[in-house]
């Protein structure tokens, strides 16, 4: 339709870009035309008029006519060829803004110089007059074997085999030769002589099977017709027979030792992982003298000994249910809490330190590899996933690659005691890998066969050109795994060579969705923005995943997205500075170097992956070494352009990015020392992973209750200068339609470059299954589109969780394509039937952050516990998972997340009343109520963001972005007064006061709200503090006072040290913790 160049057709580039193309053009009538994002085989045509762009759909009918929605009113005209349209629509009153005017001009894109060109592919097709010339080539190639083949030993292969070879050499070889060149892939000389040659071994093949397929179904107790027959005629092909009878050797390898695991007591088709006993030496303090002590813990019988010696006695030990809380120290790292109860039903703490960090984290591998295990749960709610990139450098691997899976080397790597402990998935990418795809999936199954002694069936796998990735799972999750997809993505020269790109694959595991990317994107220092416009592409045009979410990329469609690959982001420094460089890596100092990384600093301004996760970089650069040796980076490269500097760098990376509100935990990222193949070292990560199952309604359907999902007051304020309208569209599968769209917004006056609109209506989602269990693991994603081309503008992703309790306000960064596009701000409420959601295996870890005060007032302490008790809050959710509780891992640079959940404000009866408010709720929800009068106007958030009893505080002054930070100061209402902070707050009228950092204590739940000081407990910085008494605390207040830290510039008091639950092996029984979800009162087992 479109023959021919044509400077203001622009083919795929985005809205956004398109938009920036034609401001700079700054000219009315100014225009181009590009592909529509949302209708295949329709374009775009955007026109500049008044500072504004206007888009109008070309879309083709039947005959292959386009034509152009633009004004009511005006006939529509079809035409044969987008020039031809183009042409008309020079002419004025054709309904659109303004008539064609000035084409904008496409920007042409320098295309990167390989460091090594791909092999040409030979032409298909030849003419008569060119297979005369093909002759000689083809003489030649005949003559050059020949010649080698003079050269070599023929003594050890017998005759009739030389004859052969010989023949080949000498005349089948051109055939073959031609047949290529006609672009036949079938080889038939080639194919003849290897018949000849493997002639023996193929009669040896027949003579074998009969042999091994009756030992099979010896072995194959439901003797289930069809495994491993040998068909009546065999087939002509080698190499097939060879595999059938791999095939064949492992299955019945599988299946002998199942029969021997089977009798000695184990159940099941496929090889265990027999995870052996591990001792740990320990240190435990007692009356402040530390004593040696050693914890033994067996997995696979489930119990966990505490022993004084180690061959002491083994007769105090915990089985695995009585095992409640790990509690990890943050400010002694290698210090840990066990938290267990009797048989008489007390809960003892006892406190340990380890040798070190690394042997703490083992131990608490070990102990939830043993809960998961033991669980009495039908499907597992948390699963581990190895991930590795490996740039091989077209080099095959060594014998020995154990360290890559067992997260060995430098940087956060596993324990020994770990070594054992299988992942229920691994995802290997590599990049310039020479093996073929069945041979590369045998070794890495080899690898894990040796190490975990357990068989794993292959996911998946995908491979372009060079580039692979592979997905493994356990044989036991073969049956949860569903709607795979693969895909690949060509970047390299052009975009049309795969030498550089992407390939993914994605599932569903139950009720969890899983993408998986690996990349190798454009190599040099100097060729930063190439590989920023690599992974926009790969974002863009890479089809994983669900269909029906086609308005979103695959940062939006999965649960958890990771990605993987070498990245080829380079140290930006001069190359002057090599020497200073590797003398920093050999120091061990990487800071330095890390804030020159190309990757964190282009990822720090939002220019590629946008709200990616990386764990933190404490292993050396991994490119460019010297082969065979990791003590030495070789970083010039002669070229015939002169030397290259390939400065050591990080090029190699693993990120992720996962829906708000979700368990994840990365364990493990770091690199190999041993692998030397390669001028790439492999990095490996390991996450540990939440999920959810496909949930089934223990609720009669036609009696339960109906649930529903209130979304309202939602303001989107979209980065665009297009003149259009928009409305919102809600996707999720735990709706009853699986998508819902709003009317259309009003649009309002905002500053240049930006639309706010208001969705006034509030819109009504119907969940299929209203048990909470089910719905808050669910989330809703969103998708703000316009009305003139259906085209999305923005899209984000709201967690159900968040509004667990109550009405909560949440803002979401939109995005589209890898960019941010704007913002939305809103509330959710959520109903649900009747029940409590149960806990979660994960739920057993716990971080113990720095206490800054003790509760101070036993009264407070037991009123919290009802009022806990009285909301159904029983775990601290915190459980060294940033992500999970919406926190990052670094209070000195964090990222944004791109959404965040504003809790409302809730108050504490007044204890001194005799305690008979304290049945009523906490949570004051009239003051953020969507229709109240506290309700937030649109400018306006509120300042003190509580902790969250489930996710913990989202408003701490730490745990946000400098951006957002100033974003937020414009939005925040100064609060009621007896919910200030400090008195510099109250001095300064238009500073937010600080949000109110948690206390933590045993006897309470980590996570649970801390409430802010009373007015009349404000301290002024000059006077020094007035200590009230434990009789007077709690009872003429009705808030404990704020931590003195969280008050810049006031001196800490020094207060009498109050009792400490935390200092006891015992809890007392009116002080142990309320149930768990779904237990019955009398049944409490665990702190909170």
């Amino acid at each position: 339709m479109m023959p021919g160049y044509h400077p203001w057709y622009h083919g795929n580039i985005t809205r956004s870009k398109a938009e920036d193309l034609l401001s700079k053009a700054a000219r009315d009538g100014s225009f181009l035309i590009r592909d529509s994002e949302s209708i295949q085989g329709a374009y775009a045509l955007c026109v500049l008029f008044q500072n504004c762009v206007y888009t109008y759909r070309i879309l083709p009918n039947e005959d292959k006519k386009l034509s152009v929605q633009a004004s009511e009113g005006v006939p529509i005209r079809f035409f044969t060829m987008l020039p031809e349209l183009v042409e008309a629509y020079y002419s004025p009153n054709m309904g659109l803004v303004t008539h064609l005017q000035y084409s904008v001009q496409r920007e042409e894109e320098v295309d990167e110089e390989p460091d090594s060109l791909p092999p040409q592919l030979p032409p298909r097709h030849f003419t008569a007059d060119d297979s005369k010339a093909s002759e000689q080539p083809c003489k030649s190639l005949s003559d050059t074997y020949l010649m080698r083949l003079q050269h070599l030993d023929l003594s050890t292969i017998p005759e009739d085999h030389q004859v052969a070879i010989q023949e080949y050499f000498r005349s089948s070889v051109c055939l073959d030769a031609e047949q290529a060149q006609n672009g036949n892939p079938n080889l038939p000389g080639l194919r003849k002589l290897m018949m000849a040659l493997c002639k023996n071994l193929n009669s040896e093949i027949s003579h074998i099977l009969p042999a091994l397929e009756v030992f099979h179904r010896a072995l194959d107790q439901q003797l289930c017709s069809g495994i491993g027959q040998v068909p009546k005629q065999v087939g002509p092909s080698i190499s097939y027979r060879l595999e059938q009878l791999t095939k064949l050797l492992y299955s019945i390898e599988d299946k002998a030792k199942s029969s021997v695991f089977e009798s000695v007591g184990y159940e099941g088709g496929h090889r265990k992982s027999l995870i052996p006993v591990v001792t740990f030496e320990v240190k435990q303090e007692s009356l402040a003298i530390p004593t040696k002590m050693f914890l033994k813990v067996d997995v696979e019988g489930g119990k966990l000994y505490f022993k004084k010696s180690k061959d002491g006695p083994e007769d105090k030990y915990f089985v695995h249910n009585k095992i409640l809380q790990l509690v990890k120290s943050q400010k002694m790292h290698a210090k840990l809490v066990i938290i267990v109860e009797t048989e008489k039903e007390k809960i003892l703490r006892k406190e340990f330190v380890f040798d070190d960090t690394k042997k703490r984290e083992g131990f608490c591998q070990l102990l939830q590899q043993m809960k998961n295990k033991h669980s009495e749960k039908p499907e597992p709610d948390m699963i581990t996933v190895f991930v590795g990139t490996w740039n091989m450098g077209n080099a095959g691997p060594p014998h020995n690659i154990n360290s890559w899976f067992q997260c060995k080397g430098q940087g956060k790597t596993q324990d020994d005691t770990a070594d054992h402990i299988p992942h229920d998935f691994y995802v290997i990418g590599t990049q310039e890998d020479p093996l073929g795809e069945r041979e590369w999936a045998e070794t890495v199954k080899g690898v894990l066969r040796n190490i975990t002694n357990i068989s794993f069936k292959q996911v998946a796998i995908n491979t372009l050109w060079n580039i692979r990735i592979v997905v493994l799972a356990k044989p036991e999750h073969e049956n949860r795994i569903s709607h795979v997809f693969t895909d690949s993505v060509k970047t390299g020269i052009a975009n049309t060579l795969g030498n550089k790109g992407a390939v993914g694959i994605s599932f569903m595991f139950n009720g969890t969705s899983f993408g998986f990317v690996n990349s190798h994107l454009t190599s040099g220092s100097e060729k930063k923005l190439r590989r920023n416009q690599n992974y926009i592409n790969i974002l863009r045009f890479l089809n994983l995943g669900d269909k029906k979410l086609n308005p979103f990329d695959i940062t939006h469609q999965f649960t958890h997205l990771f990605w993987l690959g070498d990245l080829n982001y380079r140290v930006e420094f001069p190359s002057t500075e090599a020497e200073y460089i590797v003398t920093k890596i050999k120091q061990q100092q990487y800071q330095e170097l890390l804030s020159k990384d190309q990757l964190s600093m282009e990822k720090n301004e939002d220019k590629v992956f946008l709200h990616f996760d990386e764990e933190e970089i404490t292993f050396a650069p991994t490119y460019r070494f010297e082969r065979d040796t990791r003590e030495k980076y070789a970083y010039t490269k002669a070229k015939a352009t002169g030397t290259k500097y390939n400065l050591p760098s990080w090029c190699d990376r693993i990120l992720r990015k996962s829906y708000p509100l979700v368990h994840v935990v990365c364990q493990a990222y770091g690199c190999t020392n041993d692998i030397m193949t390669s001028d790439h070292s492999p990095v490996f990560a390991s996450f540990e992973v939440g999920v959810a199952s496909q949930y089934v309604s223990k609720q009669d359907p036609d009696s339960a209750p109906q649930g529903g999902i209130q979304i309202m007051n939602c303001v989107a304020t979209l980065l665009t200068k297009s003149k259009t309208k928009f409305f919102i569209e809600f996707h999720s599968s735990c709706l009853e339609s699986m998508f819902l769209k709003t009317s259309e917004g009003e649009n309002a006056e905002h500053p240049a470059g930006s639309i706010k609109v208001r969705f006034g209506n509030q819109v009504q989602l119907t969940p299929i299954i209203s048990d909470p269990e089910y719905l808050l693991d669910q989330h809703i994603l969103i998708c703000v589109k316009s009305t003139d081309c259906d085209e999305s503008y923005g899209e984000g992703c709201v967690a159900l969780r968040a509004a667990q309790f109550c009405y909560t306000e949440f803002q979401i960064t939109l995005t589209h394509h890898g960019e941010k596009t704007g913002t939305l701000t809103g509330g959710i409420q959520l109903h649900t039937s009747e029940g409590k959601p149960t806990e979660k295996l994960y739920d057993i870890f716990h971080i113990n952050r720095k206490i800054s005060q003790t509760w101070k007032q036993g009264v407070i302490y037991l009123f919290f516990l009802l009022l806990v008790d009285r909301m159904s809050v029983t775990q601290a959710h915190d459980i060294s998972n940033p992500s999970y509780m919406g926190l990052s891992y670094r209070s000195e640079n964090v990222t944004n997340n791109g959404w965040s959940y504003s809790m409302p404000k809730w108050t504490l009866p007044n204890v001194g009343a005799g305690g008979k408010e304290s049945k009523k709720s906490g949570y004051d929800v009239s003051t953020r109520s969507p229709t109240g009068k506290g309700s937030t106007g649109e400018d306006e958030r509120t300042s003190e963001m509580f902790d969250n009893p489930l996710y913990g505080s989202m408003g701490k002054s730490h745990s946000r972005g400098k951006d957002q930070d100033h974003q937020q100061k414009d939005h925040l209402a100064l609060p009621d007064a007896p919910l200030s902070s400090s008195k510099a707050a109250d001095a300064d009228p238009d500073r937010p006061p600080v949000p109110t950092p948690r206390n933590r204590s045993f006897t309470c739940s980590e996570n649970k709200p801390q409430p802010p000081a009373p007015v009349n407990q404000h301290l002024s910085a000059q006077k020094k503090p007035v200590v009230p008494s434990r009789s007077e605390g709690g009872v003429a207040q009705n808030r404990p006072p704020l931590p003195i830290k969280s008050r810049p510039g006031v001196p800490e008091p020094q207060t009498p040290k109050p009792r400490d639950y935390r200092e006891s092996s015992e809890l007392p029984g009116k002080h142990r913790p309320p149930a768990r979800p779904g237990q019955p009162h009398k049944d409490r087992k665990e702190t909170s």
